[in-house]
């Protein structure tokens, strides 16, 4: 996994750049993310990996599949991630360009472990408590963990908020 963050990196780092002077930060954090989910479709994995398909024909085969609103830059992304045979590492390079994307527009991001299902009123409560704490927009990952018996646990960044039982 380590390995493959520092292989990801310099692809995230040149997305982002590349993302930042076109003002399409948005654009591209969709595209990475349809990205991942085409790479990690097992049927579309085989192909990938298929000795017996060239670059061309596999960087055809995923671009066919993402669909024709690709910018030229984001077409050639793809292409340079299959020439190096990088494809894989997608789930790296998404996680990496969301991470600078949501520090270049000051947004945190905090992951929330529940009991039981959030209201959006409780929700929009608990974004407006950490926005304070945080000193920064934040986008709530609410995920609802039966273990717990009441409360939340919150983790932004290094730091963790357990109010759980």
């Amino acid at each position: 996994m380590a390995e493959n963050v520092t292989i990801a990196r310099p692809y995230a780092e040149a997305a982002f750049e590349s993302a930042s002077a076109a003002g399409a930060l948005e654009a591209w954090s969709e595209m990475l993310e349809r990205l991942v989910i085409i790479v990690a479709d097992d049927a579309m994995r085989a192909q990938i990996q298929n000795p017996n398909l060239s670059s061309e024909q596999v960087s055809e085969l995923v671009l066919d599949v993402a669909g024709t609103e690709l910018s030229d830059e984001q077409r050639n992304f793809v292409r340079i991630l299959v020439d190096n045979d990088r494809l894989l590492v997608l789930p790296e390079i998404r996680g990496l360009f969301v991470r600078k994307k949501n520090e270049h527009e000051g947004v945190k991001e905090a992951s929330v472990e529940t009991a039981f299902p959030l209201d959006d009123g409780a929700m929009d409560n608990l974004r407006a408590l950490l926005a304070e704490r945080f000193n920064s927009d934040i986008k709530l990952a609410v995920k609802v963990e039966p273990e717990l018996i009441g409360g939340v646990k919150v983790t932004v960044g290094d730091e963790v908020i357990d109010a759980s039982v």
